[in-house]
């Protein structure tokens, strides 16, 4: 994993697909543009294992772990068209994901198994979120501004975000799907 420290006794992780340029500036910028204020703190992704705290001593383990489960599964290929939301449920809107959506479904169940296992508190659904936590009249105008986005791209590794005590997440390992010699991890 390399983790580029120094931690203290416990770390907050997740592992996603990492949506990479010009996608992630495009969709960093519209969520900014309403207001969202994680816009600056979070690369956009597709989260295949949410905030996870666990002991820093646990990283080995996580990371054979990760290298296993990257191991079993082949790069793919996700596209991403339109938008949706949880409402009412939860004030997110998102980007959809409707190519990839198995690849995602499996690595996500294969990720929070054995040192990440979990329950979920939401049924696992693969998207990019782009507005959350901000009021209606913003949600509805994430929604309708980036109603038209499309982007498609290949995934050939998943990445180990930490959160910082300054609340950015910061990519501290990437695993190669299918096994290959893992890349590196972008900052």
């Amino acid at each position: 994993m390399n983790p580029t420290g120094p931690f203290g006794e416990e770390l907050r992780i997740g592992v996603a697909v990492s949506v990479p340029e010009p996608f992630a500036g495009a969709l960093e910028a519209a969520r900014a543009r309403v207001g969202d204020p994680a816009a600056e703190l979070i690369r956009p992704h597709i989260t295949l294992l949410g905030p996870t705290v666990l002991p820093t001593a646990a990283l080995p383990d996580v990371d054979r772990h990760l290298r296993a489960v990257a191991a079993a599964h082949p790069p793919f290929t996700v596209h991403l068209r339109g938008t949706a939301t949880f409402r009412p449920v939860s004030p997110v809107v998102f980007v959809q994901v409707v190519e990839g959506i198995a690849s995602c479904e499996g690595l996500e169940v294969a990720v929070r198994s054995g040192v990440l296992a979990q329950e979920l508190r939401f049924h696992y659904h693969p998207h990019v979120t782009i507005a959350h936590d901000v009021d209606d009249a913003a949600l509805d105008r994430a929604f309708v501004e980036l109603a038209d986005f499309e982007a498609r791209f290949h995934v050939p590794e998943i990445h180990v975000y930490e959160h910082g005590d300054d609340g950015v997440w910061r990519t501290i390992g990437a695993y190669r799907l299918g096994g290959g010699t893992p890349g590196p991890a972008a900052s």
